[in-house]
C-alpha cells in the first residue's frame, strides 16, 4: 500500500511542535503514513522558493505550504498540516473524503479571532478563509491544484494563496471541524478528542500558552518523545 504523504510545515523556532504533531500523528495512524517536513532553509537552498521576507508571515511555512502538489509530484493525494498540532485521530479516517472532482478538502472555519497576538509575540491577523489552509487534503494531479507551480507560489499574493482562490468553490471539500479543532475557538466535545487539535494561538511548548485545552496530552506527549530521543 503507498503511504500517505502528509507534510508538516516546520519552524526553527518550534521543533518541539513538529516533533509531537510527527508522533502523536504517527501514534494513532493506522495505514501507512510518510511524513514528511517542509523546511524553508531546504527549499530556499533547491530554488523551489525565492519569495521576499514577509514581516506578516507568522511561521517559516507561510508560503511553502502551498508547494506541497510540486513536492508530490502533482500526483495522487497528500496532506498538508502546520506544526501546531496534536492527532487524537487516525489518518486513516481522511481517505473518506477524498473527493475527486475537489482540489482541495478542508476544515471551512468561519473564524475570526480575537487576540491581538498569538504564539511568540506574532501578530495575529484576521481574513477571510483564515485556517482553512493550516490543514489541507490536496488532490495534487487536479487542474486547479496543477495550478501551484513554483513560479506562482512564488509571486501570487497570499490572498490568492491562502483564500484558495487558485480552486472553484465548488472544487473546495468539507472535512469535519474535528480535523482542524481551533483550540479557544471551539468548545471541548462532550465526549472523546477532536481528531486533531490545533493550538493556532499558541501552545504549551511555549511558556505563555501552558493553560490551553488538551494543554496535559500535549506536555505528556512531548516527554514521551524526549525520553525516546534524549539528543534531539
Amino acid at each position: 500500500m503507498t503511504p500517505l504523504r502528509i507534510y508538516v510545515g516546520w519552524d526553527s523556532r518550534e521543533d518541539i511542535a513538529y516533533q509531537v504533531a510527527r508522533q502523536s500523528l504517527l501514534k494513532h495512524a493506522t495505514v501507512p503514513v510518510e511524513v514528511i517536513p517542509i523546511k524553508l532553509s531546504d527549499l530556499v537552498a533547491s530554488g523551489l522558493y525565492t519569495r521576499d521576507i514577509d514581516p506578516l508571515a507568522s511561521t517559516e511555512f507561510t508560503y511553502s505550504r502551498f508547494l506541497v502538489p510540486h513536492l508530490a509530484g502533482y500526483l495522487g493525494w497528500a496532506v498538508f498540516v502546520d506544526c501546531d498540532f496534536l492527532f487524537f485521530g487516525d489518518v486513516a479516517e481522511l481517505t473518506a473524503h477524498m473527493d475527486p472532482a475537489c482540489a482541495v478538502v478542508c476544515v471551512q472555519h468561519d473564524y475570526t479571532p480575537t487576540d491581538q497576538t498569538k504564539m511568540d509575540g506574532k501578530v495575529q491577523t484576521a481574513y477571510p478563509r483564515k485556517n482553512w489552509s493550516s490543514f489541507m487534503l490536496l488532490n495534487c494531479d487536479h487542474p486547479s491544484t496543477r495550478q501551484l507551480t513554483p513560479e506562482r507560489v512564488n509571486s501570487e499574493t497570499g490572498a490568492w494563496l491562502h483564500r484558495m482562490q487558485w480552486a472553484d468553490d465548488s472544487e473546495i471539500g468539507v472535512l469535519p471541524t474535528g480535523w482542524n479543532w481551533l483550540e479557544g475557538w471551539y468548545d471541548k466535545p462532550a465526549s472523546g478528542h477532536p481528531q486533531a487539535v490545533h493550538y493556532t494561538r499558541g501552545g504549551p511548548w511555549f511558556d505563555d500558552w501552558q493553560q490551553v485545552d488538551y494543554a496535559e496530552d500535549w506536555l505528556s506527549e512531548a516527554a514521551e518523545w524526549r525520553a525516546a530521543n534524549p539528543q534531539g
